[in-house]
């Protein structure tokens, strides 16, 4: 199944060109590895309605089946995505989060410290990373695997999640 997967990279210094963006195109090349190719890539600095409006846009507008987001999910004052993610989201998907946690900490301890999250809004499976290319491609390798599941029972065309034996 292919996927449409929105990547949102959410960076103050990137939107402004101070910096160049390399967790988005780490999140695009994960996904083309496992056979996806993103089909909406963007950014927008660390301010709450544009973060709000895009994912908004991304998951009721453009029908994308996953949104990533990359930045904002530290502890700085001004990293807000797991916010603004849980106020656009219907639905929280704890496991995600905590599975990209636990996998990655064992490697790189200050994984602890990343506050994002994975939630739903309407059949869209919005997932947060951090701002870090290594992070991402770590994380990448945690979520692959379930994401086509969730997709469709999003979707609703899987309704049997159970694996029998």
């Amino acid at each position: 199944m292919m996927l449409r997967v929105g990547i949102l990279t959410i960076s103050d210094k990137g939107s402004r060109g101070e910096r160049t963006d390399a967790s988005g195109p780490a999140i695009a090349d994960c996904l083309r590895a496992a056979g996806h190719d993103p089909a909406w890539y963007g950014m927008v600095p660390d301010e709450k309605t544009e973060i709000a409006d895009k994912l908004i846009e991304l998951c009721d507008f453009k029908g994308m089946d996953v949104v990533l987001t990359t930045g904002g999910t530290g502890l700085s004052p001004r990293d807000v995505t797991p916010e603004v993610t849980m106020k656009v989201a219907d639905r929280m998907v704890p496991g995600i989060a905590e599975a990209m946690r636990s996998q990655t900490a064992a490697k790189a301890p200050r994984s602890m410290l990343s506050r994002g999250v994975a939630a739903t809004r309407g059949s869209t499976l919005i997932i947060n990373f951090p701002g870090s290319p290594k992070a991402v491609r770590e994380c990448m390798e945690v979520v692959l695997p379930v994401l086509e599941h969730a997709t469709a029972v999003l979707k609703g065309t899987v309704s049997e999640c159970a694996t029998t034996q």
